[in-house]
């Protein structure tokens, strides 16, 4: 058995891929559009592991996915915690669970999935403004 990839539904393709690539730093590896169907799938993969992949799904039509609880998360292993959060909030992206034991955050994508940064290696040790800052929503 191979781990293909994890599918998300997304409202809006353009937000979804600069949260994901300009904020995550995931490639598009390839797109393939339905218009028939009227959907589009794009996937995406991480530089270090790009055969594990994120399929967005963008249904042409509207749709109301919900609040994307039942979901659970996505997870990424980063190099530096505190940079990749300090790059999304510069993005204007909430860092709903900080980084405040240097390990672990937790952020949402435009439609609201929920995706969990963990530091690559050891936990760093505790810095500010993460250590102190609270939980902001959910995630």
């Amino acid at each position: 058995m191979k781990y293909l990839h994890a599918m998300v539904r997304v409202r809006d393709l353009d937000a979804s891929l600069r949260f994901f690539c300009e904020g995550l730093g995931l490639h598009e590896t390839r797109r393939k559009d339905y218009p028939e169907g009227r959907f589009t799938l794009v996937y995406l993969g991480a530089p270090a592991n790009p055969e594990s992949e994120v399929e967005l799904t963008y249904n042409y039509d509207d749709e109301d996915y919900g609040s994307a609880r039942n979901f659970g998360h996505l997870a990424f292993e980063v190099d530096d915690i505190y940079a990749a959060c300090a790059h999304l909030q510069a993005m204007g992206i909430t860092i709903n669970r900080p980084p405040r034991d240097g390990h672990m955050a937790f952020v949402r994508s435009p439609d609201l999935i929920s995706v969990e940064l963990l530091q690559k290696g050891g936990r760093l040790p505790p810095q500010e403004p993460w250590a102190s800052m609270p939980n902001t929503g959910v995630w």
